[in-house]
């Protein structure tokens, strides 16, 4: 670190359920977790702190693969692991095991992102389809008794978020993690103060997300995702971003889904029939323990 760059840093807790899901695991995702606040930021993730809370009873190769894929996706992110704590607690007074993990991260001097840059007409893009992770999560849970091979979106941003950062009318960026996209798009309304426009059949939603959803009574729209982003750009800067994402691999599905308007601080969907329904903000968590 130098002081030509400032310096961010970053915490979050991990208590999802169960610990190995398709995709990943609770090792992985307190990795990408992290990155990915760092790198909606502006910054490039460097070193993690680390916290271990762990049950009593956890079985040791469970937790050996668990720490084996938490290292694995922090080589593959580039950020080291520099300091940490391990604490066991009784049995039956945890999920198995809990991580809380710092990162700190470098963003270059002049970067300014933020909801108070967020302006009437600016565009909305997705980077890829909402909702993977949650339902994921919810299939692995075998409740319901549905089966898929549906696997979460858990990965680093960081190509996402670098590939924009150098566009001028780059606003705000947000991982649209618990409550999914419908919690991000009231965050803006709220504080901007203006409407923000959804246009439903744009939005990028898998198939087998649509059809759990329907079975089960959920909306994708406030299901997390742990790999994708939502950014807010100048209108006429959007079809640079997405052309931007859209030669990334993790960007190949991205979309233009939305716009700023004039207008009372809520959230109003365009539904495929030509309709509108306003999108209510999310009182309780639909999936908990899911991140």
């Amino acid at each position: 670190m130098d002081g030509r760059h400032v310096t961010l840093a970053h915490g979050n807790g991990f208590t999802v359920q169960p610990l190995e899901f398709p995709g990943g695991d609770i090792g992985s995702l307190a990795v990408h977790g992290t990155v990915n606040d760092l790198a909606v930021s502006g910054a490039v993730p460097a070193y993690l702190g680390l916290n271990v809370f762990i049950e009593e009873g956890l079985e040791f190769a469970l937790l050996d693969r668990l720490v084996a894929s938490m290292a694995s996706a922090a080589r593959e992110c580039g950020v080291r692991v520099a300091a940490g704590d391990t604490k066991v607690v009784r049995r039956g007074e945890g999920g198995g095991v809990y991580f809380a993990t710092t990162g700190l991260g470098v963003r270059r001097p002049g970067l300014r992102l933020g909801l108070d840059r967020v302006r009437e007409g600016d565009v909305l893009l997705a980077s890829g389809p909402m909702g993977d992770h949650g339902t994921a999560v919810l299939l692995a849970r075998e409740q319901y008794g549905l089966r898929g091979d549906l696997t979460s979106d858990a990965a680093s941003v960081q190509p996402l978020t670098t590939a924009l950062l150098d566009l001028p009318g780059l606003r705000f960026m947000r991982d649209p993690t618990r409550g999914g996209l419908a919690t991000v798009a009231h965050e803006i309304a709220r504080a901007t103060g203006h409407t923000v426009r959804l246009h439903g059949p744009s939005i990028p939603i898998r198939a087998p997300v649509q059809s759990v959803c329907e079975i089960l009574g959920f909306d994708p729209l406030y299901l997390a995702c742990e790999g994708r982003v939502v950014a807010v750009v100048a209108p006429d800067e959007a079809e640079h971003a997405l052309a931007e994402w859209s030669a990334l691999p993790a960007g190949r599905q991205a979309a233009r889904i939305g716009i700023v308007q004039a207008g009372a601080a809520h959230v109003v969907l365009e539904t495929e029939l030509g309709g509108e329904r306003c999108l209510e903000e999310l009182e309780d968590d639909p999936l908990p323990r899911i991140c």
